[in-house]
């Protein structure tokens, strides 16, 4: 059983960047059966998938959002994490970590919101 936790600031101003990390337990993000993914669920528009990371370090983004977000993992800290640039209130949702492979794995989510 794979357990991913979100971590991060629940409020960021307009036009700063948003971090995120998730901690992996009970896997490896070395592992290659899966994808390391983000997600979001957006008030009144559902789940909203961001991108991935694979254990290689390739990486696929929203095309709507690849001029803003960037992935990446340490697999010192088996963690990985979400950097979006210049958010706007459009932004403020619940965001998922997420591994997928033969199963999903999801974190509980945590909120954040755009804010100043």
């Amino acid at each position: 059983q794979m357990y991913l936790l979100e971590s991060g600031p629940g409020l960021v101003k307009p036009s700063q960047t948003l971090s995120l990390t998730c901690t992996v337990s009970g896997g490896s993000i070395t592992d290659s059966h899966y994808a390391w993914n983000w997600i979001r669920l957006v008030p009144g528009k559902g789940l909203e998938w961001m991108g991935f990371i694979t254990s290689d370090d390739n990486t696929q983004y929203r095309p709507s959002l690849k001029s803003r977000i960037f992935i990446s993992k340490n697999t010192t800290k088996n963690q990985f994490s979400l950097q979006l640039t210049t958010v706007t209130p459009e932004d403020t949702a619940v965001y998922y970590c997420q591994a997928t492979g033969g199963l999903e794995y999801w974190g509980q989510g945590t909120q954040v919101t755009v804010s100043s």
